[in-house]
């Protein structure tokens, strides 16, 4: 029956049927994790929201995730609610690390799409646009890959190898020069939510789930302010983290070293019986290679355990049980 018979007849016109030619726009999340910003902000807010202008088509949220900032920005982030209703602040109870704000984000987005990013504008908002238009033309993840990035040479060079050494050993295929700044459909991002292990490598965990992923590359700008939040301490740490949480080579690599030390220890055996044997007037005591096998098996040793114990560890944290962040309070538009 024709929406004009129903309505001539008197019965009502469905709900659907009377909205179909004026939906809402679609709604795109914004995650943005902020530890220590003071100083950059404001600007980065203004990039951001003059880039998205561009776009009217679409519905923005902002959510802003201060992760225990100790320098003001929770302050500026309450003004920026005041001033913008489409900003949302998730306000921790203190600092849990990068890739936990980023977790509380995606678990409080509510978007068709969600775009993650840092807000130090090394990451540019102009680049969050093309991946919305990967993701219209049917992309499920877009990965922002780095073509070129402005930081020191050492920096350059070391993220270069561990990249490609974390793709030759880890389980999953894990794009190279790739960090945390990329978009998640509806759907992607629902099944990241269900990933709630405590030592988090979220560049992994999305390489895992599959879906049609997509690269897009870029070239990655010079910080606007402030210095960098993951000195060498937290680099080493989120290297760890990438390589135990997604792959057992280094417990595969202690088997090999004990054969290699067994084939050593035989071929140290038959050395000394023969000399025992067949040479008895040369044999003298070996302190010098004694000192040597003992340090070389004690020091292969405390490795074995350090690693067997990283693995370890992570055991204990996950069987613990506990929340991965704690919220102090989340703030909105009307409540700023």
């Amino acid at each position: 029956m024709s929406d004009t018979i129903r309505h001539e007849v008197g019965i009502p016109v469905p709900q659907q049927a009377r909205t179909s030619e004026a939906e809402s726009p679609r709604l795109i999340s914004y995650v943005l994790p902020v530890y220590n910003e003071a100083e950059g902000i404001k600007h980065f807010h203004t990039e951001l929201t003059d880039a998205v202008a561009t776009r009217p088509e679409f519905d923005y949220e902002f959510i802003y995730v201060n992760d225990g900032s100790a320098d003001g920005s929770m302050r500026i982030l309450q003004d920026i609610a005041k001033n913008d209703s489409r900003v949302r602040v998730v306000d921790f109870a203190r600092n849990f690390g990068h890739q936990i704000a980023i977790t509380a984000g995606l678990d409080y987005a509510a978007g068709e799409a969600v775009i993650v990013m840092d807000t130090d504008l090394q990451d540019p908002p102009r680049v969050s646009l093309q991946m919305i238009d990967a993701w219209l033309a049917g992309a499920e993840v877009v990965q922002a890959r780095r073509r070129t990035r402005r930081d020191t040479p050492f920096k350059r060079a070391t993220a270069h190898t561990y990249y490609r050494l974390l793709r030759s050993c880890s389980d999953v295929d894990i794009p190279v020069d790739t960090g945390d700044f990329r978009l998640l459909n509806r759907r992607a991002a629902e099944e990241l939510r269900t990933f709630r292990e405590r030592s988090r490598f979220i560049r992994g965990m999305v390489a895992s789930m599959g879906f049609n992923q997509q690269e897009l590359l870029f070239d990655r700008d010079e910080r606007v302010a402030g210095e960098t939040k993951y000195p060498m301490r937290k680099m080493l740490r989120l290297a760890a983290d990438g390589v135990t949480g997604f792959s057992t080579a280094p417990l595969k690599l202690i088997t090999r070293m004990g054969f290699a030390t067994l084939a050593l220890a035989l071929l140290g055996i038959i050395y000394s019986v023969t000399l025992r044997l067949f040479f008895p007037e040369v044999t003298v005591s070996g302190w010098t290679m004694l000192m040597v096998v003992m340090l070389f098996l004690g020091g292969l040793q405390m490795l074995s355990l350090g690693v067997i114990g990283s693995y370890i560890g992570r055991i204990y944290s996950e069987v613990q049980q506990r929340p991965l962040y704690i919220v102090r309070d989340v703030i909105r538009h009307d409540e700023a």
